[in-house]
């Protein structure tokens, strides 16, 4: 078995149905704010179900156990649960199969335009140097403008699907001079390792990885075109029911920011074995990620709006997004 099957194969473990539903998913309410007295508490919470992906904070808090040590003691046990990448994260929250996660920029857009009932929790800084345009180390391709009329791929809804509009637009390229391939990570990968598409728009670790496996080149990165956020969501109704729990979650999630800013190198010894990727590309992810979880403000969100209008002009959404109506307000009524 070749490293690409391998690789595809490891990657694609559990993701069944869900992967099929990327960019259908949707989204309403963001903001975090000051903890508030809860409406209703977590006593007849049992389990607390959570998404995540081979990125970001959360992983690093399912490998260090903190979350479980904290619930304990509220005889809440935590589910986690793995997934390709943002969209069939957001789905697996809106019909009910997890209760929080992770996820980018994009994804929360075409939820929130798909009409599911969920809620931004919270962010990390941008990272805008996570994600990158590549293509194959021995293509002849030297810039985005040669890309006109290529074959690229990317993950529907992601976010590196909003860094592909961008550095084409950067480029003078319309998004319909390129021909878009849309695909998971893993079986973009595996069709940029045959040489079925020209170019890549992905994030990391599967960027690092491409760089370090395959020797990649970097086009474009996200680097003064793209923020990179990352959000945490919720279901609007385990929010408002549980705010105790998500502010738990957050501060769980800032603990082990302010650890992982200090200690790129033990992150990645952390991530390696829990995502199944190889440390030294790990650590390459890990130096790029950017740790600090933060409420949802009001400029974040109006960044956000500024993709949702652009997924829009472009019809990527089915109808216009107001990212507003997506602010939590920590559960105050």
């Amino acid at each position: 078995m070749n490293q690409a099957t391998n690789f595809k194969t490891r990657l694609r473990q559990g993701i069944g149905q869900l992967a099929r539903t990327a960019g259908v998913i949707a989204l309403t309410a963001g903001a975090l704010a000051a903890p508030a007295q809860a409406q209703t508490t977590s006593s007849n919470l049992k389990e607390l179900r959570v998404g995540y992906q081979k990125y970001g904070t959360l992983v690093i808090l399912k490998a260090r156990g903190t979350l479980e040590k904290r619930l304990a003691d509220k005889g809440i046990s935590v589910k986690w649960t793995e997934f390709p990448f943002g969209p069939p994260l957001l789905e697996a929250i809106n019909v009910g199969s997890i209760d929080v996660g992770t996820v980018g920029e994009s994804p929360p857009i075409f939820a929130q335009a798909a009409g599911a009932d969920l809620v931004y929790v919270g962010n990390e800084p941008p990272a805008p140097g996570a994600e990158a345009l590549l293509v194959p180390k021995d293509s002849p391709i030297k810039s985005v403008a040669e890309l006109k009329g290529k074959k690229i791929a990317v993950a529907k809804g992601s976010n590196a699907n909003y860094l592909l509009v961008k550095v084409l637009e950067n480029a003078g390229l319309k998004f319909t001079d390129v021909e878009v391939v849309y695909l998971p990570p893993a079986d973009a990968r595996a069709a940029f390792e045959s040489g079925r598409i020209d170019a890549w728009s992905i994030w990391d670790p599967f960027f690092a990885a491409a760089e370090k496996q395959l020797s990649a080149r970097v086009l474009a990165d996200g680097k003064g075109v793209v923020a990179n956020h990352q959000f945490y969501l919720a279901a609007r109704a385990f929010a408002e029911k549980y705010p105790d729990i998500v502010h738990i979650l957050i501060e769980e999630l800032d603990k082990i920011d302010q650890w992982g800013k200090q200690n790129p190198k033990e992150v990645a010894k952390f991530l390696a074995p829990t995502i199944g990727i190889e440390q030294p590309i790990v650590e390459v992810a890990a130096l790029r990620y950017s740790y600090g979880v933060k409420p949802v403000t009001a400029e974040v969100l109006a960044a956000q709006q500024k993709i949702a209008d652009k997924f829009f002009e472009l019809k990527l959404v089915p109808k216009h997004v107001r990212v507003a109506d997506a602010a939590w307000h920590g559960g105050k009524k």
